[in-house]
């Protein structure tokens, strides 16, 4: 019989790195439980994109995320860590968002001081509200939840309008408020970040977002910046992406549904991610 897997809280006090991988969609999810990942992060912008094809700029609803995170952690089986976006309004909508995704499964959830709509942390744009605002969103969402083990992560973006200290004094109120952990995000160099981990007394989390503002550090020199945590959200969609485009590509130019510049997976292994053989032995079972 293993073990139950550790808390997330357990988790970003320990000294290593906690790598949570962003999630695109839920094959994305099944792959990462395969590989043996326990935590996953599930990522406002990459779920946007995966199931609507729309930009992250405020246009899904609360309930349809919802509905993706609810998913999310039901197939996965994981740890999820949410992306709430701005907690999709004002206090109130702060207090629902916290209930409807605590009751949904979910290990932590993120909540950010952009005004709302909100935008995409690595695009231009993003407009923040008073940290005082915030401040109260944070008090909700801690009063909300109905176990302390449902963390709340709060995250700030106003490096780009007001400058980096400011950003990191965000940060440290936040904390200050009773934030479990802080997301200073597009932070634009290693001194930057060394900084913000240096100056709030709190555990940290990295957004290692492949093609964003933030330089792209191997987890050893994440744990010597001082990070506790570093989620990776456009590794697997960029990844599915490119590869879909270059199977496509081969098909439309050559007739062929085996591209030359990949290796593309087996059927046989991907009717076992998604748990036909469960399927196989039920009719076994029961099937007249």
């Amino acid at each position: 019989m293993t073990s139950a897997p550790a808390s997330l809280a357990d988790r970003i006090a320990a000294p290593e790195l906690v790598v949570v991988p962003g999630v695109h969609d839920m094959l994305a999810a099944l792959t990462a439980k395969k590989v043996g990942f326990e935590i996953v992060y599930g990522s406002g912008f990459w779920l946007t994109a995966s199931c609507f094809g729309m930009p992250d700029a405020g246009i899904v609803t609360y309930t349809e995320m919802l509905d993706r995170m609810a998913t999310l952690v039901k197939v996965s089986g994981l740890q999820v860590i949410a992306d709430a976006d701005t907690g999709y309004g004002g206090l109130l909508n702060v207090h629902h968002t916290v209930r409807g995704f605590e009751a949904a499964g979910v290990a932590a959830i993120q909540i950010e001081d952009q005004a709302f709509p909100k935008k995409c942390g690595h695009t231009p744009n993003r407009v923040v509200v008073p940290a005082e605002e915030m401040i109260d969103k944070i008090g909700v969402a801690i009063e909300a939840r109905r176990f302390s083990e449902t963390l709340v992560i709060a995250r700030t973006d106003a490096r780009d309008s007001e400058g980096v200290s400011a950003a990191i004094e965000r940060a440290q109120r936040y904390r200050e408020a009773g934030a479990d952990m802080l997301f200073v995000e597009g932070l634009r160099s290693e001194d930057e970040m060394r900084t913000a981990c240096a100056e709030i007394d709190g555990p940290l989390m990295a957004n290692m977002s492949n093609g964003g503002y933030t330089p792209m550090l191997s987890k050893h020199a994440l744990e010597d910046v001082g990070y506790a945590c570093a989620i990776y959200p456009a590794l697997t969609g960029l990844a599915a992406l490119h590869a879909m485009e270059v199977s496509l590509t081969e098909l439309r130019d050559h007739g062929r549904a085996a591209p030359k510049a990949i290796e593309i997976g087996k059927f046989s292994d991907f009717v076992e991610l998604v748990g036909f053989p469960e399927v196989w032995e039920f009719d076994k079972r029961w099937a007249r």
